[in-house]
């Protein structure tokens, strides 16, 4: 297809969004008429990808703490989907994707006034831009909690998310999806696999290092409390993630269609991956290794969704599962790093990965839309390399910067005691299970 496939089947995440800043000056009354079946894929969309942390995160990170921890994790999910979404709607928004420099966007949109009357140039009311890119804020923060639940201070969740989303979230959003540096290089990004999960990856695996690991680990730990849990969260992200990818098209168009249908391909590979080679290794294949490499699917193929084929899916999910499979004994068992959730080896691997095979499986050779005007497989590697190198060492900085802060005030880990007790009632004074 070539650029002109590239420019018709990817809206807004990687070129389109470049007209946002006159979007955001057009109004209904001035003749700008709604795509009204664009704006209700929009609007479910949003609801999917709010479903993929409440309950669906919630609910995949539950499972997999010890019974006494469950609701701590619940907690945190949705505590930190209420800051994110006020500090959104105050300044965070309008910092992300309001016209401004090439590093932040500018504040002429904090507050979200006269929101109700402007109309985007593809139709969409900036309503709904606004919720949709709401949600990818929410759960981008909530990932980085698998590095470290058990044995941290609520207070410590709350403040670092609500740090880390002004630091690191709002100015690399506008990097990549705002029109800043990282776009006028050529960089792409169909849903987040730079934005969301390179950044949430590098900032788990900083923070498990810096927050230290669990008493006993790695030898006296407890398996998984609910797998059945965690499973039911991992079918709730797999289907929150149509909305996810798919909702990134911001139309009801063939774009849409077409990273639905690369999202579901590239899960169903890499679980089966992940599978194979735990069944080869111990013996039986688990529940728990089953979901977290079709997770692992979903986080390659997010950044290449709208930009692949269906076999470019299928090798890209295939690829996920199994390096990320091989992360994940690398950073417990060779590296002794206490990311609990392994948020980076699936989250994190998994988004670099994807982004920089995309600039492989593009090409229309291999069933892919092609490239943007100007730009080859090796000009678009070294855009995607460059983007996630530069997500990746900023979030890490951000991340050894504020963790140093909160530290300093005393409100990063608790006690022995409370961890041994669990951190339902030592913190919160409730428990997910009556146990009398």
């Amino acid at each position: 297809m070539g650029s002109v496939g590239l420019n018709r089947a990817v809206r807004p995440v990687a070129a389109t969004l470049f007209i946002l800043a006159g979007a955001t000056t057009a109004h209904a009354a001035d003749g700008r008429a709604i795509d009204s079946g664009s704006t209700a894929w929009v609007l479910v969309a949003s609801a999917l990808v709010l479903f993929m942390t409440l309950p669906g995160l919630a609910l995949f990170y539950g499972g997999l703490v010890r019974a006494r921890n469950v609701l701590s994790v619940l907690m945190h999910c949705f505590a930190i989907s209420c800051i994110v979404s006020v500090i959104w709607a105050c300044f965070g928004y309008s910092l992300a994707f309001s016209e401004g420099g090439p590093l932040l966007g500018s504040l002429d949109q904090a507050f979200l006034p006269g929101l109700a009357g402007r109309v985007m140039a593809n139709g969409l009311p900036e309503g709904a831009f606004v919720l949709f890119q709401m949600t990818f804020a929410v759960i981008t923060p909530t990932l980085i909690i698998g590095a470290f639940p058990e044995r941290v201070r609520f207070s410590f969740v709350t403040l670092f998310s609500a740090g880390w989303l002004i630091l690191v979230y709002l100015p690399v959003t506008h990097w990549v999806w705002g029109g800043g540096w990282l776009a006028a290089r050529g960089t792409i990004d169909f849903a987040g696999g730079i934005v969301v999960h390179t950044t949430a990856g590098v900032s788990a695996l900083i923070a498990a290092i810096m927050v230290g690991a669990r008493d006993g680990f790695p030898h006296r730990l407890n398996p998984p409390h609910s797998p059945g849990m965690t499973m039911a969260g991992a079918g709730m992200l797999w289907v929150g993630w149509f909305g996810f990818n798919g909702g990134s098209a911001l139309a009801a168009d063939a774009s849409a269609a077409s990273a639905i249908l690369a999202t579901h391909f590239a899960a169903a590979a890499a679980a089966l991956s992940w599978m194979a080679i735990e069944w080869l290794r111990i013996g039986k294949p688990t529940s728990v290794g089953l979901v977290t490499g079709c997770v692992a699917g979903l986080a390659t193929i997010t950044p290449a969704s709208g930009y692949v084929g269906p076999m470019g899916a299928l090798a890209i999910g295939m690829i996920g599962g199994v390096v990320c499979f091989y992360a994940t004994g690398f950073v417990k068992s060779r590296l002794k790093i206490d990311d609990s959730l392994d948020v980076f080896a699936v989250h994190g691997v998994g988004g670099m990965i994807g982004s920089l095979l995309v600039a492989l499986f593009a090409m229309p050779l291999l069933g892919g839309v092609g490239y943007a005007a100007g730009m080859n497989a090796n000009s678009q590697f070294v855009a995607q390399i460059t983007g996630v190198a530069a997500a990746g060492i900023w979030a890490g900085l951000c991340t050894f910067g504020l963790i140093k802060l909160l530290d300093a005030m005393g409100c990063v880990r608790v006690g022995s005691e409370e961890e041994s007790d669990g951190l339902d009632l030592a913190t919160h004074g409730e428990r997910a299970y009556d146990h009398t």
